[in-house]
Parts: C-alpha cells; structure tokens; sequence
C-alpha cells in the first residue's frame, strides 16, 4: 500500500513538483506505531528498483511499483534511521546499473551562501551557483543550482538521462529563489540544461547562467568541466602585478579578435585554437613590442556578427577556439612572455536568445519589466536590472571570476555610458526618469562603485578600463572620493577629433589645428588611454591607412606621423590589429587579416616602423612615466596653425624627449626650434626614415643648442623636420667632469691612496 499522496505522486511524474526531495529520497517515518524508513524513486522505463544497503550490502530492498511510469516505493521495516544506499534500476529489456540516489543528499548549496548570494554580496558565488563537479557526502558526482524563484518547477537534462524532463527535478531552497540538485556519477563533458516551467506554465530549456564551457555553436547545451585542474605557471607575473603602479608603467595594447587575426584557409578557413594562438600570436605580440593583448569578448555568445558583445555564457570562454584549460594555457603562455591579457567585458546589455537569461523564469529576472528600463531598441538587447541583488551579484562575482580564475589583468568595460544614462540611444518617451527626474541611472552608478571597490580591495592588480563616451565626472576617480572608480578611461573625445582632422588634406589642416592639440586641454582630468579601436575600422569607416589623404606614399606617411603622435601624446595605448601593418580594407570578423600584404614593401615598411616604436616606446620612460602627472608634459609650440607643425617635451624622473610632428608634406631643412635646455641634442627616431618608407629627411648629426629664444624657450636648436613625419630628439647628458687630485698631496701617495 502507497504511503505517498497521490497528488504528490502526479506531480513528480508529470514533473511538475516544486519540492521533489519531499517525496523522492529516504524519509524516516512513523506507521502503525512503529520507526521505519521509507524509500521512493521515480524513473521512467523503469521495470524494477532495489534498495541496497552501501554499508552491507547483502541487505537490499525490492522496491514496490507503485505508478506506471516509474514511480516506486520501499516501506523497510527494520531500518528506523536513514542509511546511505544506491538504487539498483532495472529497464525493460533487463539491462541493470547502480547509482546513488540524487534524492539522498543534503544541499550542495549552504543557507549562508544563499544569504550572501541574496545580499547581493556572494563574490565567489561562481564556485556554488551553475553545473559544477564536485564530491558531496563522500560520493562524486556534479551539483546544480539555478536561480529561477518565479518557477513553477526546474529539472536538469542532459545526456545522462536521456534529455527526459521528468527523470531529475530540483528543489526550490525557500525564499531564496534556488533551485538545486546533486546528482552522482555525472563527469566531464556530460551535457546539460535546465528545462524551466515558467510562471505562466510554459516550458523552455535554458541553458545555465553560470556554466563553465559550452558546445560550439549553434549547439548551446552547457559542459561539464573541471575549473581547478589547470597547473599555472605564472607566479612570477601574478606577484609582479600586485605591486605594480600601472599608471607609472608602459601600455600599449594590441586590440584583437581571435577568430579573425589569423585562420587556417587549407583546412576550411577554420579558427585558430587558443593553443595555435599561444604558438603564433603571442610571439608576434612579443615581437612587435605590445605590452598588453586586449581580447574582444571571448565569453560564450551564439551570433559571429556580435564580435562577441551579445553574451550568452557569462562564466564560459567560447569553445570555438577550444577548451576552458586551453584558453588558460593561451593567457599563461601571454604571461610568461611578458604580456599582459585584458578581456572586453559586457554588463551593459544581453541578447534576447530564448535558450539564454532573456525572461528566465517566465518574468523579467534578469531585466527590466519596463522596457523603458529594460530594452536596448538600437541593439535589440535586453538591460541589466541593476536594482536587483542577485543581477549585481551575478555580474559582480563574473568580474572577479575572470581576473581570478584566469588570471587575466583587466577587464574593459563596453558601453559605461549606455550603463550610465537612462536616456542613452533612446528617444523621448523610451525612457524613464530616475526618482529625482534626472537621466542618471543610479542603481547602475552604484554598481559600478561597488564592483570597482571590491576589485581594487581584493588587491590582485587588475584594472578595469571604462569604454565611456561622455563627460561624466570622475570616471577614473577614487570611489572615496565619489568617483566611478576605473583605472583607465578610452579618449574617445581624442580619438574621434584626431581622426576627423588626419582625413583632411593636409593643406586644409591649419582651419582644423584645435583638433590637433585639444586632448591636452582635458588630458589630466582622467586617467586616458588613446584608442584607436576595432569601431574604427568597420561599417564603412575604412581602414587606419585608408583614413589617410593623399596618393600611396602620403597615405603610409601620414599613418605614421599619426601614430608617432599618438605615441607621444601622453596617456596608454591602444592600437586594433592589422593597422600596424597597414591593411587597407575594413576589418571583417569572417576573414582572417590580410597577412598576403605583407609581401609589398609599403607594408613591410609600416610593420617595422611599429615594431621599433613599440620597443622604443617600452625602452623610453619619458613616453609613459608620467602620463597623468602634469609635469610629464609640456608644448614647445602648439599655436602655429599656418605651418601645421607642433612640438612638445616628455618628461620622466630623470629625462626629457623632444617630439616634433609636421602634418603637412612640406620639408624644413633649417627648423627653428625651441628646446627646454642648454645642451646637445641628437635625434633617436624618425618616422620618415627610408627603412620606414620614408623619403629620408633625418638628422643624421648632433646639434648643440643656442641662446636664441625661440618658442618661448631660451635655448633653441636648428633641425631638419620631415614631410609628414615625426622626429623625436633626446639631450645627451654632460659629460661627468674628471676627478681633480687633492692639492698638498705627492703624485705617488694620491697613487697609493686612489
């Protein structure tokens, strides 16, 4: 005779039970007077299910069937207190196998962690949350909790049993909004996903917020994997970074898409594996003299065409380019060659793809209801609701999982400023006001501080670099002092005025000068890194060289002048891949970089003109030391608009630079020039040499300078300024003046006593 309720029974099996460990699972009892155990299970295509007792094993329990569909019962008499145990199953054709049962374990998830997690302040959270592989109660096997507390039921499929919905319900852990599961005996790559009954009874599969590794697209069943199995060797790195002043120390970063820097066109045009990558990008990075690789999204998104900015798997590197342990070795081969790895990281938006955290639970969990707050009309992306403690918590612990979990240096920040404002890309009447009327988003203000604050006080050395567009007071401000708490801020100001004015022919430049040389007018009022980006180079923008006026020669020239200037221009550095060699279409994410150019002297030329300015960007304090100390620059001459010629000083702790860019093709063989002291002057660098393509208008010699006031200099020096091209000088340092021998002293005693 059943002891279970008959409306509990239905539930299971139509799988629609929101506390399936209730009725499944061992339950101490008391019938007719007497302690007993009672023992249920529910598998479809089930014939028969024993009990077996793990401890001794020659007591087993034959299970009663007590529904058609799999659902079975053991009322053992003579046990009064739960045993640990395994289920013998038995299917139609014979055909047995043993297993713990999932119903007979404690949650794998504590009531503090769901405190925490409910808090909004769980920053490990990645460690609990998600499909993990774990060992519970002494036995293997893999837990699984979800987040969905508007759900009617949440069960988990997968290959291991079947893709069948009704064969693992979880558990919803009280107010929590969690739902979890142990089950035993699940390993690496087994696949999985939840399959959700909405709040309105709909049933979706989702695939896991937190999942670890995924299949390649268009397949989106999460994997199971191991995150600890990795052996690092970058201890040295990681010990360097927390005590490094990234402010004081060189950046210049190489933007680039991994699945289109390079592709294998004899086998398909297919991607490059993040190991093929650690083998061939790294020791190009190297090589040219990048200090840092900034990754475009590598998280898990479903559509090529996103670039990777519409993210599905938060927690997951993307598998086209292989495994999570391989994108490990890739970020610990850039380590150990002395690069540093920084990841675009998108907490701004998400895609609507029904598998993923769109309208999870059947409600708007992850988003806004309104979709005045919740929608990205322009992108077609839902918005974070950053209002809500478990959406912050969710987005806050990812960040740190990266920098923790990867190693990787920094994460930089896509769309602040669509985080920022409420108005942002919107129309009057798409948005609503804040509760002071104001357009300031300030739940996403706030998490922003908190997540910048936690990340700098973990004291790891990561940066965050905020992609932001407006002017927004204190971006790169201390969050003490009511900043937004970022390391770096992208220039876009600069960018989008340097490049306006590069596309001028040169002899319209001088009505464009302000362009030029007004960066510096708020250059110290955040921590900048000039950008010129992969935004820069795609929908018909053209490419870095095809930005450029003129014929072939004046193309390449201006390219050069416009990083030279952009390299001494103080703050870091940003340059997207392919415009350091020079390739003329617009980069494509489904094609590889056109490497074949590399055959033409124009590029080869442009390609050794970076690698030497990168290395004596590396080389040279003066170009990074002081970068945000106002004492770091100064113009020699800003003003002189007819001649398009500007001049200004680096300046280190203990040296100085001279840089002078000409951006018109005339040639100056006799420069007046203004320097900031006596002394003689000797050029290091100059764009228009003819290894770099150059028409070799260089100083070959030495020049003392003269008192002759000149740019509001007192000394000056006479120089050869290069069509379209940048020279750089450096004062030699005096002589050490000889050791005078004391006076009152013999020859042969000073010998001694030297």
């Amino acid at each position: 005779m059943a002891t279970t309720d008959l409306n509990e029974i239905f539930n299971i099996v139509n799988g629609e039970h929101g506390d399936p460990h209730t009725v499944l699972g061992m339950h101490e009892a008391e019938l007719k007077g007497r302690r007993m155990v009672i023992v249920r299970a529910y598998l479809p295509g089930a014939e028969a299910i024993t009990v077996i007792d793990t401890v001794n094993k020659r007591k087993r329990y034959p299970m009663e069937k007590i529904h058609q569909d799999g659902f079975f019962e053991a009322v053992i008499e003579d046990r009064e207190e739960w045993f640990r145990y395994m289920l013998e199953y038995t299917d139609g054709t014979g055909h047995s196998w043993k297993g713990y049962d999932p119903y007979s374990f404690e949650p794998s998830i504590s009531e503090y962690d769901r405190y925490l997690f409910g808090a909004g302040t769980h920053y490990e959270i990645y460690e609990k949350m998600g499909g993990r592989l774990i060992t519970h109660g002494g036995v293997k096997g893999a837990s699984f909790t979800v987040w969905a507390p508007n759900a009617k039921s949440v069960s988990v499929i997968g290959d291991f049993n079947l893709w069948d919905s009704r064969r693992n319900p979880m558990r919803l852990l009280g107010e929590s909004g969690i739902w979890e599961i142990f089950i035993p005996g699940l390993k690496e790559g087994d696949l999985y996903k939840f399959h959700v009954t909405q709040c309105d009874g709909r049933r979706v599969d989702k695939t896991d917020p937190y999942g670890l590794f995924f299949q390649k697209r268009p397949d989106t069943a999460a994997v199971l994997y191991p995150m600890k199995r990795y052996k690092w060797k970058d201890t040295r790195w990681m010990t360097a970074r927390k005590k490094a002043d990234v402010l004081k120390k060189p950046m210049n970063i190489y933007e680039v898409h991994l699945g289109s820097w390079k592709r294998v066109p004899e086998e398909g045009n297919r991607f490059l594996t993040y190991t093929e990558l650690a083998e061939q990008l790294v020791p190009y990075v190297k090589e040219m003299g990048f200090s840092h690789i900034e990754l475009m999204p590598v998280e898990e998104h479903p559509f090529d065409g996103s670039w990777g900015y519409q993210v599905t798997g938060y927690y997951a590197p993307t598998s086209r380019y292989g495994t999570p342990d391989e994108f490990k070795y890739f970020v610990d081969t850039c380590h150990q060659n002395g690069i540093g790895v920084i990841l675009d990281w998108v907490p701004a938006h998400f895609p609507r793809d029904n598998f993923a955290l769109a309208r999870f639970d059947g409600t708007a969990l992850y988003e806004h209801e309104d979709s005045r707050r919740g929608e990205h009309r322009q992108w077609g992306t839902y918005i974070f609701n950053y209002g809500r403690k478990e959406v912050t918590n969710f987005l806050l612990a990812n960040g740190i999982f990266w920098t923790q979990a990867y190693h990787l240096d920094g994460l930089r920040v896509d769309a602040v400023a669509s985080m920022l404002y409420l108005d942002f890309a919107k129309d009057e009447g798409e948005w609503l006001p804040n509760q002071y009327g104001g357009t300031e988003n300030i739940e996403a203000v706030e998490f922003l501080k908190h997540m910048n604050s936690v990340l700098v006080g973990q004291g790891s050395g990561a940066i965050l670099i905020a992609e932001e567009s407006t002017s927004w007071e204190g971006v790169t401000k201390d969050v003490k002092e009511n900043g937004l708490g970022f390391t770096l801020k992208w220039n876009m100001g600069w960018m989008n005025d340097f490049l306006d004015y590069m596309h001028y022919d040169p002899i319209y430049r001088k009505y464009h000068h302000n362009q030029l040389t007004f960066g510096m007018a708020y250059h110290f009022s955040e921590n900048f890194i000039l950008v010129l980006s992969h935004d820069e180079v795609v929908h018909e923008k053209s490419s870095m060289v095809g930005k450029m006026p003129g014929d072939d020669w004046q193309r390449f020239a201006n390219l050069r002048l416009a990083y030279g200037f952009m390299y001494g221009h103080p703050g870091k550095k940003l340059l997207f891949m392919g415009g350091e060699f020079g390739q003329y279409q617009e980069w494509c994410e489904a094609r590889s970089l056109d490497w074949h150019l590399l055959q033409y002297a124009d590029h080869i030329h442009m390609q050794t003109y970076m690698k030497e300015l990168n290395h004596l960007y590396l080389a040279e304090k003066p170009f990074w030391e002081k970068d945000y100390d106002a004492d770091g620059f100064s113009w020699i001459e800003c003003d002189d608009r007819d001649s398009s010629v500007v001049s200004f000083v680096r300046r280190s702790a203990d040296k100085e630079l001279v840089f002078v860019c000409n951006f018109t093709p005339n040639t100056y063989f006799e420069f007046r020039l203004g320097v900031p002291a006596e002394g003689v002057y000797k050029e290091i660098f100059n764009s228009d040499e003819t290894r770099f393509g150059g028409s070799g208008v260089v100083n070959k010699k030495a020049v003392k300078s003269e008192p002759m006031a000149w740019n509001r200099c007192q000394q000056s020096v006479n120089i050869c300024v290069p069509p379209l091209g940048m020279t750089v000088l450096e004062r030699e340092p005096k002589p050490a003046a000889p050791a005078k021998a004391k006076k009152n002293m013999p020859a042969k005693a000073r010998k001694v006593k030297e």
